[in-house]
């Protein structure tokens, strides 16, 4: 199982040379986050109770509870449904952005393909950026949430509370399963992982919101030309993102 990580909050000779690390030995930093399934799925539940738990992600369904938003890119449109329940920060602090225009014309600024998409970030350089508080907010985990193909979660640098506006959508589509994931996630996630995904971002970064339309907008973004520091050579940007529904 490959590991990478997100980061933001570097200034941008370090993101450069990050960056050009990632292309050369598949890390994304110099620390990497490793597989930490005992943060998400606690390791005191017997495989019964972890197959019990509500997995929102591998529905397409909207439920009353959960927002859905339309990201629509110079590439086409994303619909994402979001879960303020289980990650309440990283849902106002996106939504917030997403109704006052934050991310219209914000472009894609670092794009790996078989890893992830990341925006988010109104410089455009991977380092800028803010929440709507003003200050960075801290990882929110849940034993229900995952790194799975599809999933949209925040990017961090790796300090504690270092969450702002940058986020990601996870790309890769290999086999990301493997046998100690058996006795630590529900039977659901280990088979969506066999989809693709990055079970080693788990526990690490906040998972808060699904794809559940327009995948392969996110293939066709992954799969455009970059530079040697993951930047697309041709703009990748959100026109604008559409709330379509609000929890109740």
């Amino acid at each position: 199982m490959q590991k990478k990580s997100i980061y933001l909050g570097l200034s941008f000779l370090a993101l450069l040379s990050l960056a050009a690390c990632s292309n050369s030995n598949n890390t994304a930093s110099s620390e990497t986050i490793s597989s930490t399934a005992s943060s998400t799925s606690s390791s005191s539940m017997s495989k019964e109770e972890l197959n019990a738990l509500d997995l929102p992600q591998l529905s397409t369904d909207v439920a009353e509870n959960e927002d859905l938003v339309e990201m629509v890119t110079s590439m086409g449109s994303i619909k994402i449904k979001l879960f303020p329940d289980l990650a309440p920060k990283a849902v106002e602090n996106f939504m917030t952005h997403a109704k006052d225009g934050y991310y219209n014309g914000v472009t894609f600024h670092r794009v790996i393909q078989d890893f992830m998409i990341q925006g988010g970030d109104p410089d455009g350089t991977g380092s800028g950026g803010e929440s709507i508080w003003g200050e960075g907010f801290g990882v929110e985990t849940s034993k229900q949430l995952f790194h799975i193909r599809g999933a949209l979660s925040m990017a961090n640098t790796g300090q504690e509370n270092s969450n702002g506006s940058q986020f990601f959508i996870v790309q890769n589509t290999a086999d990301q399963h493997d046998g100690l994931l058996d006795t630590k996630y529900p039977q659901g996630i280990i088979d969506a992982y066999k989809n693709g995904g990055y079970p080693s971002l788990d526990g690490g970064y906040t998972v808060f919101g699904q794809v559940i339309e327009g995948m392969d907008i996110v293939d066709k973004i992954a799969a455009v030309e970059t530079d040697d520091n993951d930047k697309p050579t041709t703009d990748v940007t959100i026109n604008q993102i559409n709330i379509l529904q609000e929890a109740k």
